[in-house]
């Protein structure tokens, strides 16, 4: 099947660019020109990938990813944004999105990362269970909202998807790149530190409920939840 693709940049020269040379690599593509344009197109028919540019007038790019995740789509979101600093890059993933490209960038990049976000492999299961619990951890995979015992956490998207990866696997030690792979679509490399960032937010997260310290580090390895005998 033809991958749909949903554009959304105010810069007329890099969005007719960019559809052309999407279109000719077998995208179909709708092009809008900003974020109110973008959510009115996304809410009529959900594409299979989704490009934002960071600032549109309006509702920026940022905006429309938050309220896209807020509806519930879980839609692959790749950022276009002009900065480059490691602030910026966070806000795009905290907002919801799954990838973020630094423009300029060439062609070929932004195809393999869009290749990538179409080919993750959905985080639960084939006919595992929504909703589990894990010793007063609950985390419900519909609502994607978590509880430690009453007291909700609020997590961004990369957070709940992050702490869903390892309640799944909870007692397996999973790698770097395997964490990387399944919650970016691919590895950004040894110097990265993305998921160092995100284990902090989410430790400082559960503690803040009064959890004990679940996640743990295997040093040089990756990243695990502790087993019941752990605790």
């Amino acid at each position: 099947m033809v991958p749909r693709l949903l554009l959304a940049d105010d810069d007329r020269a890099i969005r007719e660019s960019l559809e052309r040379a999407l279109e000719l690599e077998g995208y179909a593509v709708t092009s809008v020109v900003d974020g109110v344009q973008a959510l009115s197109k996304i809410r009529r028919e959900v594409p299979d990938v989704v490009i934002l540019d960071v600032m549109m007038p309006g509702v920026d790019g940022l905006g429309v990813c938050r309220v896209i995740r807020a509806d519930g789509m879980r839609v692959p979101i790749l950022m276009l944004t002009a900065r480059v600093e490691v602030d910026a890059r966070v806000e795009g993933l905290d907002a919801g999105a799954d990838d973020y490209l630094a423009k300029p960038f060439e062609l070929e990049e932004l195809l393999a990362r869009l290749r990538a976000l179409l080919r993750r492999v959905p985080l639960e299961p084939a006919g595992s269970d929504p909703q589990f619990e894990l010793e007063g951890l609950r985390i419900d995979s519909d609502s994607r909202r978590v509880w430690w015992h009453r007291e909700q956490l609020d997590l961004s998207k990369t957070e709940f998807d992050l702490l869903e990866l390892l309640g799944r696997n909870r007692g397996t030690v999973l790698t770097h790149s395997a964490i990387y792979d399944r919650i970016w679509g691919y590895d950004f490399g040894p110097e990265s530190k993305n998921l160092a960032v995100y284990i902090s937010y989410l430790r400082r997260k559960l503690e803040l409920v009064g959890a004990p310290a679940l996640i743990r580090t295997v040093r040089g390895v990756g990243y695990s939840l502790r087993g019941p005998a752990e605790l």
